[in-house]
C-alpha cells in the first residue's frame, strides 16, 4: 500500500467511533453527487475550450473529466447498493461493494492515464517533427485550467474530510482522484502557459508527465482496494489492541491467532485462544462469550467476533486441539 494511503481501521482507532450507517450513507452519496455534477460541468467546459482554444493539454484533461463522470455514475450505483441491509445471502451486509467501487475507480484512473500519455506522446512527436500545423493557443484556455484547479481543490478537501470521518474507502479513493485531477489541470495550465509564451511543444509534454502521476495513483487505489477484498490481515495496531484486550479476560491463558475479514468499514474477527484444558465445555463457552462481548464493547467497528478455544495444560500432558 502506498505511504499516503490510510489504513481505515487504524483511523477508526483514533476517532473512536463510526458514524451511524444512515448518516454515513447520506454523506457518501453527497460526496459522490457533488463530484459527479462538478465533473460533468468541467468535462463539457474543458473539452469545448480545448477544441476551440487549440490546447492539447486541456483537451486530454477534459477527456479525464469525462471518464470521471462515467465511473462516478458507477460508484454512485454501488455505494447506493452497499447501503442495503443484511439478508440471508449476505448476513454481514453489502459494505464490500464500497471496495468494489474503489476497484472501479482505480481501473478507470489507470485507463485514463494511459490514454492521456499515449495521446500526448503522439502529439509531442508530431510537433517535434513538424508533421502537423501549429495552431496558436487561446489565452482563455489557461483561465479554464486554473479554474479547474481551484474547483478540484475544494472537492478534494471536502471528500478527504468526509471520507476520513465516515471511513469509506470509496470516498477516500474519490478524494485521491480529485487530487489527481489537480495535478492534471495544473500540468495543463503550465503547458498552456508555455504555449502562450511561444513554446507549443510543452503543451502535450505537460499532458504526458501528468499522465504518469495519474497512472501511479490508479495503481495505489487498486492495491488498497484489492487488499480490502482479499481479507488482508488486520493492521499491527488492531492486532495488538485485540490481543491486549483479550488477555484481560479471566480464563484466557494465550491468544494464538487473530484473523479479520473486512466488510466496508467493519471487521469480522476470528480469534483462537488457549484456555485451561481441564475446564468443561460450558466453562470454555462462557469464556468465549466474555471475549466476544468485551471486544464488541471496546472496539466500535467490530460487527462479529468468533472465538475458537484450544486446551492448554500446565502439567506437561499432551495438548489436544
Amino acid at each position: 500500500m502506498a505511504k499516503e494511503t490510510h489504513d481505515i481501521n487504524t483511523d477508526i482507532l483514533k476517532t473512536g467511533m463510526l458514524e451511524d450507517d444512515q448518516i454515513r450513507q447520506a454523506k457518501t452519496r453527497r460526496v459522490v453527487n457533488l463530484g459527479l455534477g462538478a465533473n460533468a460541468f468541467l468535462a463539457i467546459t474543458k473539452l469545448s475550450a480545448g477544441i476551440v482554444g487549440h490546447s492539447q493539454a486541456l483537451l486530454v484533461d477534459g477527456i479525464n473529466s469525462l471518464s470521471d463522470v462515467i465511473y462516478f455514475i458507477i460508484v454512485r450505483i454501488l455505494v447506493t447498493l452497499s447501503a442495503k441491509p443484511a439478508d440471508e445471502e449476505h448476513p454481514y451486509g453489502h459494505h464490500q461493494l464500497e471496495s468494489i467501487a474503489a476497484v472501479i475507480v482505480g481501473a478507470f484512473v489507470i485507463t485514463t492515464g494511459l490514454a492521456i500519455f499515449m495521446d500526448s506522446v503522439n502529439k509531442t512527436f508530431d510537433l517535434y517533427t513538424g508533421s502537423v500545423a501549429v495552431n496558436p493557443i487561446s489565452s482563455f484556455t489557461f483561465i479554464v485550467a486554473v479554474g479547474t484547479v481551484v474547483i478540484k481543490i475544494i472537492l478534494m478537501i471536502n471528500a478527504k474530510l468526509i471520507g476520513t470521518r465516515i471511513q469509506s474507502i470509496a470516498v477516500l479513493a474519490l478524494a485521491r482522484d480529485h487530487r489527481n485531477d489537480i495535478c492534471a489541470s495544473a500540468g495543463a495550465a503550465v503547458g498552456i502557459l508555455f504555449g502562450l509564451l511561444g513554446y507549443p511543444i510543452f503543451d502535450p509534454v505537460a499532458g504526458a508527465v501528468v499522465a504518469v502521476v495519474v497512472v501511479k495513483t490508479g495503481i495505489d487505489i487498486l492495491r488498497e482496494s484489492a487488499n480490502e477484498l482479499m481479507d488482508s490481515v488486520p493492521s499491527k495496531e488492531i492486532d495488538e489492541q485485540i490481543r491486549t484486550l483479550v488477555k484481560k479476560i479471566p480464563g484466557v491463558q494465550t491468544v494464538e491467532q487473530v484473523h479479520a475479514h473486512r466488510f466496508g468499514p467493519y471487521l469480522i474477527v476470528n480469534i483462537t485462544i488457549g484456555i485451561d484444558g481441564r475446564q468443561t465445555v460450558a466453562e470454555g463457552n462462557k469464556i468465549a462469550d466474555a471475549v466476544e462481548d468485551y471486544l464488541c464493547e471496546k472496539i466500535y467497528f467490530l460487527r462479529k467476533v468468533y472465538v475458537h478455544c484450544h486446551p492448554v495444560y500446565t502439567d506437561n500432558r499432551e495438548d489436544h486441539s
